[in-house]
């Protein structure tokens, strides 16, 4: 108890820290309250401009370059793909009407007809060609290349139709490609423009970004699925989570969203002004192993950490039961998820015992592990953007301490955290993976050797075997039973440990009508949104 309280403590002071220092680091938002009555002049007057708070900035503005969240919450108002995701994850029109699948090898897609770019130049196959031909291109060097892996080539039928030829069949690809299509006629210039000035068919144009700052949309007025309710939506970059919820019950900002901090969850659901949505999240938390460490590339040292991890206690404790303990890299709202798949539970004398049998032992009587006079030692990192996961690693410091393993915190802003983990400079990183619409996108790029995001370095044949086979089923019950092998094997060998499956939370003031939450935090809802006086 006394030990929690400590952590609570800690977390109260930083937060109120980390506070003042954001309160300086983001334009406040300002009242730009439209004024009038109706015709009848009896109604409120509705505001032009919807302010949402983010937790980070974007890293681009091309939606084929994207890694992060907040790219991709610009990519939702600014373009369009070919098909958008529902809420039940199921494919559905967008700039294609319809599309067939005459073999496993063929999809043929129906474009929409009379659509613009936000530059009025129109709307073609070529455009599409252009996007998915860039997406495969190795050196064009796209995050999620071998997400689109499988296809060998795109054709234009006509104007309106295009045509997909794939190396071999794959299940997961149409749900792949709510990826924005990008206009050909910029994007062949190679000037890199479309990554600062996006332009798409979306019901938003991006007409000012203010880097760490705010990113401005104003409402495309010729979008094809309908004129936007509301003018204007901002997005304010307000990296501290308490700070983001201040700008909410303040009136600066009209809509927040995960991650938030338990406390600030707790005490807006007891405000009656605001709407706090809560649902499965398409995510998990995670702890990242680097086996190019020469510690960690032993598998019974990683297994004796993960015995070290007190999930229930932080979800508990830290994530307040928003985040429920997790398991294996097949989430709750997956297909393929299997509750079986157990991980590692907390057991300290469990990882005793394994540390002891990889050779590592106290000789030396100053309480840390020892081999072969080199000390059990390691670097927990992640981003300074969330409090939950800066307490977590405190947390996790304290308790790997406790048990001989020396660590060290390490925590920076998320461009510098990022940039580490894609380069392998880590030793165990807490992050998280969202926006897994599919087992193929929880294994692929993490797990395969070849994988894009595969930060860690885990390779296995058998694996990637079992992903290759994965990708290609057809039969969604073998594809069922081939994730949940790989999730056995993967979690059996500590690629990642995965702390908790994460929940969604969209929080915004009852003046905003209209606004339907989506599981994956999908932000194309507001074009229907409007926020009265």
């Amino acid at each position: 108890m006394k030990q929690k309280n400590r952590f609570s403590f800690i977390f109260v002071i930083a937060v109120i820290f980390s506070a003042i220092l954001s309160g300086c680091s983001y334009d406040k938002p300002t009242s730009n309250n439209s004024s009038g009555k109706s015709d009848k002049g009896d109604t409120v007057a509705k505001r032009d401009e919807i302010k949402v708070g983010l937790d980070v900035d974007a890293g681009t503005m091309d939606p084929r370059l994207s890694k992060d969240t907040s790219a991709k919450r610009v990519s939702e108002l600014v373009y369009d793909g070919l098909v958008r995701l529902s809420a039940n994850l199921e494919a559905e029109p967008a700039l294609a009407t319809k599309w067939e699948n005459p073999d496993p090898t063929t999809w043929i897609f129906t474009l929409r007809e009379n659509v613009t770019f936000h530059d009025g130049e129109p709307f073609t196959a070529e455009d599409v060609k252009y996007t998915y031909d860039s997406l495969i291109d190795p050196n064009f060097k796209a995050p999620y290349a071998s997400l689109y892996a499988p296809i060998q080539s795109v054709e234009v039928v006509n104007e309106h139709q295009v045509k997909f030829t794939l190396k071999e069949s794959s299940a997961p690809l149409l749900s792949y490609m709510d990826i924005g299509i990008v206009p050909k006629h910029i994007g062949e210039k190679n000037d890199n423009s479309l990554s600062n000035t996006p332009v798409g068919t979306g019901p938003y144009k991006m007409v000012k970004w203010d880097k760490n700052s705010k990113i401005a949309f104003e409402a495309n007025e010729n979008y094809w699925n309908g004129k936007p309710k509301t003018k204007k939506v901002t997005y304010f970059i307000i990296p501290d989570n308490s700070t983001r919820v201040a700008s909410l019950e303040s009136g600066d900002i009209d809509l927040v969203h995960s991650p938030l901090s338990p406390q600030d969850i707790k005490r807006i659901k007891e405000n009656d002004q605001f709407e706090v949505k809560e649902m499965e999240g398409l995510g998990f938390t995670y702890l990242n192993f680097n086996q190019k460490n020469p510690i960690l590339s032993d598998l019974k040292v990683r297994q004796a950490i993960s015995y070290l991890v007190n999930k229930k206690v932080i979800s508990n404790d830290i994530y307040q039961g928003m985040d429920k303990p997790g398991k294996s890299p097949l989430i709750p709202a997956s297909w393929a998820y299997n509750d079986s798949i157990s991980g590692f539970s907390y057991d300290p004398d469990k990882a005793a015992a394994l540390f002891k049998e990889a050779g590592w032992e106290d000789t030396d009587g100053d309480k840390i592990l020892d081999k072969d006079g080199k000390k059990l030692s390691i670097t927990l990192s992640t981003h300074s953007e969330d409090p939950n996961r800066m307490q977590t690693v405190e947390f996790l410091q304290n308790e790997f301490t406790k048990y001989g393993v020396q660590t060290e915190v390490k925590t920076s802003e998320w461009p510098t955290f990022s940039t580490s983990l894609t380069e392998g400079k880590f030793d165990i990183a807490l992050v998280g993976w969202l926006n897994l619409v599919d087992p193929d996108r929880s294994f692929y790029n993490p797990f395969h050797t070849n994988g894009g995001s595969n930060y860690g370095k885990y390779s296995n044949p058998t694996v990637d075997s079992l992903i290759e086979k994965g990708r290609t089923t057809l039969d969604s019950k073998e594809r069922t039973t081939i994730y949940q092998e790989a999730a056995k094997i993967v979690t059996e060998e500590v690629a990642y440990d995965v702390l908790l499956y994460q929940g969604y939370i969209a929080m915004y003031n009852k003046k905003v009508t209209g606004f339907n939450a989506h599981p994956s935090g999908s932000f194309y809802g507001l074009k229907d949104a409007e926020v009265s006086n």
